[in-house]
């Protein structure tokens, strides 16, 4: 192993060399004195066409394509290096003379990954763009048939990594040497003690990936770079593993990429399965990874992704068209029959509840409508065209009951993969296992939040009566409402102060929590700065418009909103007209009315109308502008499917459980700016004993199909883990889904119970959960 400390340059050598030696590239030199260094070397890149049995007259056409790809400094820096990319993933369409037919020239072979030519260059010397800037010399760039793939900045082992993914971004800048980027795949910064970090252009410093797999090599940066630069796994990672997906290009985790050949294993068996990646891990990629190899590798093959949400639905479609892939959204169970009887489209997507005519948000649809529905709309002799595989998405809700065995009746050619962001619940299964198959492969939440590929939670349980009227909750909201005024303006006010514990104490529960709500929007960074937001989850569409009121009358008028599956309209208030005052549906219609009607700026007649609109543009806004849309206030809308990097807080007045429990909370765990650390749940509910059994049962997960003295060791050092950090409100909280204590009993008990407010940790309830 290289000592600690070592000149960055002797790790330069080592790197080199082991890229000559063991990985068998040609060793270009060192370029720090060459003239003319370039993204495409033509000499190299001839030599391979001649090769494969190309003339001088369209080789020289071909080069000329690529080269004008690669510098069409019109274009961004994203559109030349998909045009580059889609030159070298699908070939070069060139005619050897007018009036010819056109053929496709490969810049690299694809078919036989051996036959290409890998060199590495070191010291590449490449002139700014911008004479007044610095050259830039790239540590080590790799060459396939002359075509700059890959550049790898290298630290010494006492400077961090971060310092050489920072010297990648900056010379993509403009003034430097953005144009030499225009070719490259993978862009790479390592060092001897944090080993490989990975990503492609333009991607921010926290999104640079780390690969794991088993190897014998020890140092770190030798391992990931021989796992990663291989010669075959190199090609393939750039073939079969980068997309493009909506302004962004994005490289595969490593779970991904084994996600997908384990997937591809069973394909080539006819083994289906299930694959159980965690919430926020990138699922969705999967499915695209998985379904762009089945179009190109599998004969005739024909994807069908069906969902059981309507969030799920649209998600799936914009991933998709993100990758320019067009996927046919089905209308009805007798549109899907006639699209599956046809050849085309080759690829569809299809939402199970809408069959029944059910609202979202509901966890079971018709099933037998949409049976008989689709047994209606068979033809006689009915079989599905093509080589159909059927992927069901958050399987552990679809997967059971007559639907399958329905489908599998109608279908009976098709192989059928599960997906699901949670474990299954050991109730279901070996259900689950009889309709798809055991594991393909499983990627958990604790695995993620290790490789930082989502974020950890954090869990606060707060009681409304004791907490939000203590006389510490009343002086913390002093604090923040006097901010900046002198001590004398304090004390005066103070003394107006004096029976704001008898007010808050009269208040109902509702307001109770939006106050402290809004304690928080006063007082936590994420949400004060604008940068993150909010989720409210209401027991009842009800309940979720009195929050609303209550929220509207007070300084997040305009910044908050209702997404549920409640439509508006005169038929769901008919016949609710006594002259006794408003009832419930009554209340609740004049709400949504003047939430729209305020939104829109336009009579309430004719906003009620647009609930629809309302709610695109309120989630957009979400999304793009935290600081303007801080809260949204759900029932069972936009608890899946629904990815929102802002949302930051997630709070809980709803009895809920298992996986509902699961995908609700992990609305709060993805990546966003520096300043999200985690994501919190504050829970209004005390459920407690829902958490403890979900997260007993996620850290099993896969691992009941093990026995027990396999894993034994492994589950008895997670539940023996001692929770540590401060109990005190206000401190970071205990980290939710990893760490556990015991009572004496040795039942484990999860550290999310330690965190609860000062005044409920004193009760003899909570006592006796904490022993």
């Amino acid at each position: 192993m290289t000592p600690v400390g070592k000149p960055e340059r002797a790790t330069q050598y080592r790197v080199v060399a082991l890229f000559r030696d063991k990985l068998e590239y040609q060793y270009l030199g060192n370029w720090i004195d060459r003239e003319d260094n370039r993204n495409i070397e033509p000499e190299l890149l001839s030599a391979f066409l001649k090769k494969q049995g190309h003339d001088e007259s369209l080789i020289w056409k071909v080069l000329y394509q690529l080269e004008k790809a690669a510098g069409d400094t019109s274009k961004s820096l994203y559109d030349r290096n998909r045009a580059v990319y889609e030159l070298l993933r699908y070939g070069v369409k060139v005619k050897a003379e007018v009036g010819e037919n056109t053929q496709t020239v490969w810049l690299i072979n694809w078919k036989r990954p051996l036959e290409n030519h890998f060199g590495i260059a070191e010291e590449v010397t490449v002139p700014a763009a911008d004479a007044k800037a610095h050259v830039k010399r790239p540590d080590v760039v790799l060459y396939v048939n002359g075509i700059a793939l890959g550049v790898l900045e290298l630290k010494r082992s006492t400077i961090s990594v971060a310092e050489g993914i920072r010297q990648n971004l900056d010379n993509q800048k403009k003034v430097f040497i953005e144009h030499f980027f225009s070719t490259m795949q993978f862009v790479m910064a390592g060092n001897d003690t944090e080993g490989l970090r990975y990503a492609t252009i333009q991607t921010p410093e926290k999104y640079y990936l780390t690969w794991k797999e088993a190897s014998e090599v020890e140092n770190p940066l030798d391992r990931a770079l021989t796992l990663l630069c291989a010669k075959e796994r190199f090609l393939e990672l750039i073939h079969d593993f980068i997309v493009f997906d909506a302004g962004i290009k994005k490289l595969c985790r490593h779970h991904q990429y084994f996600g997908v050949r384990a997937a591809q294993d069973h394909v080539k068996r006819r083994e289906g399965g299930i694959i159980w990646h965690t919430q926020g891990s990138g699922k969705s990629l999967v499915m695209v990874w998985l379904t762009k190899w089945l179009r190109e590798n599998e004969k005739d093959a024909r994807v069908l992704i069906i969902t059981d949400r309507t969030e799920l639905d649209e998600q799936i479609e914009r991933v998709f068209f993100g990758v320019n892939e067009q996927i046919y959204r089905t209308k009805s169970g007798a549109d899907l029959i006639a699209k599956l009887n046809a050849k085309t489209p080759w690829l569809l997507c299809s939402l199970i509840h809408k069959f029944g005519g059910k609202e979202d948000g509901e966890e079971v649809g018709d099933i037998p409508g949409y049976i008989e529905e689709v047994k209606k709309a068979l033809p006689p002799g009915f079989k599905a065209k093509g080589d159909l595989y059927v992927f069901v998405d958050e399987c552990h809700r679809t997967q059971s009951g007559v639907l399958h065995d329905a489908m599998k009746a109608i279908l009976p050619n098709a192989m059928f993969i599960g997906f699901t962001g949670t474990p299954l619940l050991k109730a279901d299964k070996q259900r689950s296992i009889e309709v798809f198959g055991r594991y393909i492969h499983t990627y958990k939440f604790d695995e993620a939040v290790k490789d930082g590929v989502v974020l950890d939670l954090r869990y606060e349980a707060r009681d409304i009566d004791q907490n939000i009227t203590s006389q510490k909750k009343i002086d913390q909201w002093f604090d923040a409402k006097t901010k900046g005024l002198t001590d004398l303006a304090k004390a005066q006010l103070k003394q107006r102060w004096g029976t704001m514990q008898r007010v808050l104490s009269s208040k109902s529960r509702l307001e109770m929590i939006v106050d402290d709500i809004l304690m928080d929007m006063e007082t936590r960074d994420r949400l004060k700065s604008g940068h993150g937001n909010a989720m409210l989850i209401s027991g009842s569409i009800y309940q979720a418009c009195q929050f609303y009121d209550l929220f509207s009358k007070t300084d997040l008028a305009g910044k908050c909103a209702i997404v549920t599956s409640y439509r508006p309209s005169i038929a769901t208030i008919k016949g609710e007209e006594s002259g006794e005052g408003q009832t419930e549906k009554l209340r609740q219609y004049a709400i949504y009315q003047k939430m729209l009607a305020e939104w829109f700026n336009e009579p309430p007649e004719t906003a009620i109308n647009k609930v629809e609109t309302f709610e695109k543009e309120v989630k957009k806004k979400f999304l793009e502008a935290p600081g303007q849309m801080k809260l949204l206030i759900v029932v069972d809308k936009l608890l899946t499917g629904f990815d929102a990097p802002p949302a930051t807080y997630l709070y809980i007045d709803k009895p809920m459980q298992d996986h509902g429990l699961f995908q609700a909370i992990c609305r709060v765990n993805r990546l966003h700016s520096d300043d999200k650390e985690y994501g919190y749940i504050i829970d209004y509910k005390d459920l407690f004993k829902s958490l403890e059994y979900s997260v007993q049962d996620y850290t099993s997960g896969a691992l009941d199909g093990y026995d027990k003295e396999d894993v034994a060791g492994l589950l008895e050092d997670r539940l023996g883990k001692r929770a540590s950090g401060s109990r005190r409100r206000g401190k970071p909280l205990k980290r939710f889904a990893s760490r556990w204590s015991h009572r004496r009993t040795r039942r484990p008990i999860s550290a999310i119970s330690a965190l609860r407010s000062p005044a409920t940790r004193n009760s003899s309830r909570t006592t006796s959960r904490i022993g």
